[in-house]
């Protein structure tokens, strides 16, 4: 069995401490742990993107770490220098608990920017965790969207064009770095909405091989996505998660994925820690729960990562019309075959 020690060690080998310093006990790490996190804003900043890096954070599969990953990356990223702006499109609203953002039915949400007239800037709120950190959060009306959706012009572009026009109305030096998008667990109109108003899109998967039946229909919906209604979205970023260090199987299903995925996939491995799942009932991500916890220093060198590779990207040339300006027609939902919405179930049931 490996040592307790030399496995905290070995976690840590990407955040070493400083020259000479000692650490002969795991307490002592996690104190080394907590101090640089709680002092992020002492240390050198992440780097900023070449570009304002819009990703949403997408699997059918429930269970996976989505809210959990967006909202502690989110997190991560704001602490160490970075703008983040998180929209919550999960109707259950999880990523607005953690981050400390009213929920309830009327408060303004991105209901309010996809059905509604609103702009994104009046359905925007601070967060508990960071001033760099803002979000728009989701209440239990998103769960109707689909349904109101329908009948709408170019009901699919509704998300992308909200953002285009809050980034656009934004001075440059309040834009956000990072816009990270929240999907349901589902392939319906919002994750739809989501794909197209994305530039890349995240993926976690759970090192479990339930969670590896359904990505290859994700990935296929990808592909349509980009063929139909979004040629400039692609696969950027792999995050695996819940990585148990005690079975075989993990091991094996990190393998799997690293050997398909290749340098999409982050170095960086999520641990099944419980802090991480503590952490939201307090409305609190983890790095500000626990921030010497396992969980807290995966999510903040998973985010560096993400920062580092951000730093490498070229400004994109504008391919899409300005916010103004009519969106291309759009096929319908059911012809991209993203699995039947509440919309169009409804439909077919009348």
């Amino acid at each position: 069995m490996t040592d307790p020690g030399e496995r905290l060690r070995s976690s840590l080998a990407a955040d070493l401490p400083p020259a000479g310093a000692e650490f002969d006990s795991p307490i002592a790490m996690e104190a080394m742990r907590a101090t640089r996190v709680l002092h992020a804003g002492e240390q050198d900043p992440f780097p900023p993107p070449g570009r304002i890096r819009v990703l949403t954070v997408a699997n059918q599969k429930g269970g996976v770490g989505k809210t959990t990953s967006t909202v502690n990356l989110g997190v991560a990223l704001s602490l160490f220098g970075l703008r983040v702006l998180v929209i919550d499109l999960d109707p259950q609203g999880n990523a607005s608990t953690a981050l400390g953002v009213e929920h309830v039915v009327g408060t303004p949400s991105v209901y309010d920017a996809l059905v509604g007239d609103a702009t994104l800037g009046e359905v925007t709120h601070p967060t508990t965790a960071s001033p760099n950190l803002r979000c728009v959060p989701a209440t239990i009306d998103l769960a109707g969207a689909e349904i109101e959706l329908v009948s709408v012009v170019a009901r699919e572009h509704r998300l992308r064009r909200a953002i285009e026009a809050h980034l656009h109305a934004l001075p440059a030096d309040e834009r956000p770095h990072y816009v990270l998008i929240d999907c349901p667990p589902s392939l319906g109109l919002l994750t739809l909405n989501a794909l197209v108003a994305g530039d890349e899109v995240l993926i976690p998967i759970q090192c479990e091989y339930y969670a590896l039946e359904g990505l290859g229909q994700l990935l296929s919906n990808i592909e349509l996505v980009r063929a139909h209604l979004n040629p400039g979205i692609t696969v950027s970023t792999i995050l695996l998660t819940m990585h148990d260090g005690r079975t075989k199987l993990a091991d094996q299903v990190a393998d799997e994925v690293r050997n398909h995925f290749g340098e999409l996939v982050l170095s960086t491995v999520i641990p099944r820690n419980v802090r991480v799942s503590e952490a939201p009932g307090y409305g609190q991500s983890v790095l500000t729960y626990d921030p010497g916890s396992r969980g807290s220093t995966s999510y903040v060198e998973a985010a560096r990562e993400l920062a580092v590779r951000g730093a490498a990207l070229q400004p994109l040339v504008p391919a899409q019309p300005s916010p103004t300006a009519a969106p291309p027609a759009a096929p319908p939902l059911n012809a991209l075959v993203l699995g039947q919405s509440v919309a169009t179930r409804s439909q077919e049931d009348s």
